[in-house]
Parts: C-alpha cells; sequence; structure tokens
C-alpha cells in the first residue's frame, strides 16, 4: 500500500508523477502549506490522470482569510493565479510550468476530506478490479467524464460522489458480494 501522505513515492512513479514530484519539491509547495496538513489527492497519485488533469492539494484550515493571505504571498506570482472563499471552503488555482494545481481547504482534518478518501477508494477498487478496469476508466475520463462519474457508470452508482463513500467502509469481501463486483472482477 502506498503512503499517500509522504509525497516520495511520485519520485519514483511514471513520467507525469517525477514530474509533479519535481515541481511540488523545487517551488516548495507543500512546505509553505506545511502547517495545514497538505495532501496530494485526486487521479495523479492513483495514474488515472490524463493529459489535462491538475494536481489536487488539500489542506485543513479553520480560519479562510488567514490561510489566503499565505496563499496569495506564496502562489499569486504563478500563472492563472485565482481563488474562492465559500462559507465552507477555500479553492486556489495557478499554474505552474504548464502543470495546473489547485489547493481546496476546508475545515476538516485532510485525512477525512471527500477528495482524500473518494481518491482512497478508487485506488483500491483499482487494486482490486485491475488493469482492464483502471483503462476503462481513463477511457471515461478522456471521453469527459469526471473521476467519480466514470467509477459511478462502470460500477452502476447512482450518486457516485456519496456511493463511493459508502464502498470505502466496506471490507473487500462485502464489495465482492455486491453483484457489480463479481461482475467486474478481474
Amino acid at each position: 500500500m502506498i503512503d499517500f501522505i509522504d509525497i516520495s513515492y511520485l519520485a519514483h512513479g511514471n513520467d507525469k508523477q517525477k514530474l509533479v514530484y519535481y515541481i511540488l519539491c523545487e517551488h516548495h509547495i507543500l512546505n509553505k502549506l506545511n502547517a495545514y496538513k497538505p495532501i496530494v489527492v485526486g487521479t495523479l497519485p492513483i495514474e488515472i490522470d490524463i493529459p489535462n488533469s491538475d494536481v489536487d492539494i488539500i489542506c485543513e484550515v479553520s480560519d479562510f482569510n488567514q490561510f489566503h493571505i499565505l496563499v496569495k504571498k506564496e502562489f499569486s506570482k504563478f500563472e492563472g493565479f485565482n481563488f474562492q472563499i465559500e462559507e465552507s471552503h477555500y479553492v486556489a488555482y495557478f499554474s505552474i510550468d504548464g502543470l495546473p494545481i489547485e489547493i481546496y481547504a476546508e475545515n476538516k482534518p485532510s485525512q477525512y476530506q471527500n477528495g482524500y478518501l473518494h481518491m482512497m477508494i478508487e485506488y483500491r477498487l483499482i487494486q482490486l478490479l485491475g488493469a482492464d478496469f483502471k483503462v476503462r476508466v481513463i477511457n471515461l475520463k478522456q471521453q469527459g467524464h469526471k473521476t467519480e462519474p466514470a467509477f459511478g457508470k462502470l460500477l452502476g452508482l447512482k450518486n457516485p460522489y456519496i456511493d463511493l463513500l459508502e464502498l470505502e467502509r466496506k471490507t473487500n469481501d462485502e464489495l465482492f458480494e455486491m453483484e457489480v463486483f463479481r461482475k467486474q472482477k478481474p
């Protein structure tokens, strides 16, 4: 099992993962966010990204205005910097060397945020269902599907954003007891 909290796995991954590792380290992105428990999540860590996929970084933040001061100071110099402050979350966008980066923050521990939980169940499903399933997810993403809806389509989930969280709570045996998983099993 990969330790997704420590980004060193990216240094030994595919070419895009190595590039992301280099950019994150070269620009000290996670170090600058360290007080907010950053985690790289999404499609890139689990190798289901497509060429236009961004690098998603989630953070635990209780004061969005204070967080914005830091983010603006550290990242507004990068191309396309933009942000949104909502009541429930904060999002900043920018690009470094053509690589789009999104920082998402909410007042919840990073490992309990949906971005992390979705990535963990998606990774687990790929491990359980095999390379063909992974290719089918990537193909749907290339056709324009977002990640969770792609999983939802393949697994017959009605509301993939919620249903994936329900699947995350199940054991592997419980997953394979479900009819849709018996059809998918390699």
